[in-house]
């Protein structure tokens, strides 16, 4: 199990509000999540720069030949649909 560790950090009132706006609208329980979340999405944008050109052009050509590619909204639809045939737990 990871320890936890607790931090205070400052931020400007935009980014506060902007915070805020998340956790009411449903999108995070609270500002630990949000904060959580946009440290997740740093490391895969530092992870991504990190890349040199031969390990990008490697993923691209994994990507390729992975087989054809597949429309993200008739996948989402499928899903959905199965989804909903689902019982009621």
């Amino acid at each position: 199990m990871s320890s936890v560790e607790r931090i205070t950090i400052s931020l400007p009132d935009r980014m506060v509000s902007e915070i805020k706006a998340a956790i009411e609208a449903g999108e995070f329980t609270n500002v630990s999540e949000v904060v959580r979340d946009a440290l997740r999405q740093w490391h895969r944008v530092r992870t991504v720069i990190a890349l040199n050109d031969e390990e990008l052009r490697g993923l691209v050509e994994e990507g390729r030949a992975s087989g054809q590619p597949v429309d993200g909204e008739q996948v989402l639809t499928r899903l959905q649909g199965k989804f909903a045939a689902l019982p009621d737990s």
